[in-house]
């Protein structure tokens, strides 16, 4: 976050539960973080890390039941998104917070034209006549790039290509002027060639309208490109939180630095072939009263099987959650 800036978004000690036949699943544990006003946020971690579940959890866009939070406080702006009524929190998920999620086709209703999909976000939240919102929504399509915007707000979703329908995603998201935009793994279904055609597209729309952006996603290659820090999710929790440079350069978390060797290089520097993370994610069926990257670590001791450590500062702005000291390559004894 910007030094000395409010967060426009600020997050502390989450907890997400479901409630299922089987039990209780305990899907974001103890996370804690905050989004500073025109920064861009990547949250990366494997499937099944939490970092969609923590996301929806923000905004009530989990279905209750079995999702619950049971704790936590989230701030948009200062304000209690816990305590915000069901019409406040439509208000703010329509107007001041925008999601883009991974499918686009299955996001958008095929059913409606993709005009009637813009205009009525605009109607309800900016109270703009149906003449003016229509005007709008063609201005918002040609904003993301897509050619005969007037003409294609008659089409439908499925008149689309993959990566047009995730660009009228981004426009649905952008109709109200959104300060926060949330990111759900946005380029995931898309081939490579386009994904680097949205990516470019979300970081001109950023620095052209100064919105905050929170970007989840399992490549690291993404984020190193466009993020300003870096959040990594590992079994519902925040493993490791630093700026985006530091955390390349000096990773400190087992996981972080296994998720690395998984990135291939296009510099040469590295001779041996990539690396998988052996082992399984884990259960998330109780609360976890160890690491949960015991299982998976090469460097896991005793401490690490009884004790679930607690975020810690290694350097500015950076925090990991680790009791072995990548430093000196020895347990940590704070």
């Amino acid at each position: 976050m910007p030094d000395g800036a409010a967060p426009i978004l600020d997050v502390n000690n989450l907890k997400t539960i479901f409630r299922t036949r089987d039990g209780e699943v305990h899907a974001v544990n103890s996370v804690s973080f905050d989004v500073g006003p025109g920064e861009l946020l990547g949250v990366v971690g494997e499937s099944g890390s939490g970092k969609s579940v923590t996301m929806m959890s923000l905004m009530g866009l989990l279905p209750s039941p079995p999702a619950e939070i049971v704790s936590g406080e989230i701030l948009y702006q200062g304000s209690d998104v816990r305590k915000m009524s069901e019409a406040q929190l439509r208000d703010l998920r329509g107007g001041d917070v925008g999601f883009v999620f991974q499918d686009p086709m299955t996001s958008l209703n095929p059913v409606f034209t993709v005009g009637y999909q813009l205009v009525e976000p605009l109607q309800i939240h900016m109270g703009l006549s149906k003449k003016a919102a229509r005007a709008r929504a063609a201005e918002l399509l040609d904003l993301v790039g897509i050619p005969d915007a007037r003409k294609r707000l008659s089409d439908y979703p499925h008149q689309f290509s993959g990566g047009m329908r995730q660009r009228v995603m981004i426009a649905i998201a952008l109709a109200c002027d959104p300060k926060l935009l949330i990111a759900d793994e946005p380029t995931t279904a898309l081939d490579v060639t386009i994904q680097a055609q949205i990516i470019e597209l979300v970081r001109d729309l950023r620095q052209q309208l100064g919105m905050a952006i929170v970007w989840i996603t399992h490549d690291l290659g993404v984020v190193a490109g466009i993020a300003d820090r870096v959040m990594v999710m590992y079994g519902g929790q925040i493993v490791e939180h630093a700026p985006v440079g530091e955390l390349f350069a000096n990773p400190q978390h087992p996981y972080t630095r296994a998720l690395l060797e998984t990135v291939p290089r296009v510099d040469g520097t590295r001779d041996a072939r990539l690396r998988s993370i052996q082992g399984q994610p884990p259960s998330l069926a109780a609360h976890p009263a160890s690491c949960p990257f015991a299982a998976r670590c090469g460097h896991v001791f005793d401490r690490c099987l009884v004790e679930n450590p607690e975020r810690r500062d290694v350097g500015a702005r950076h925090d990991v959650a680790c009791f072995w000291d990548a430093r000196t390559r020895e347990p940590y004894n704070g």
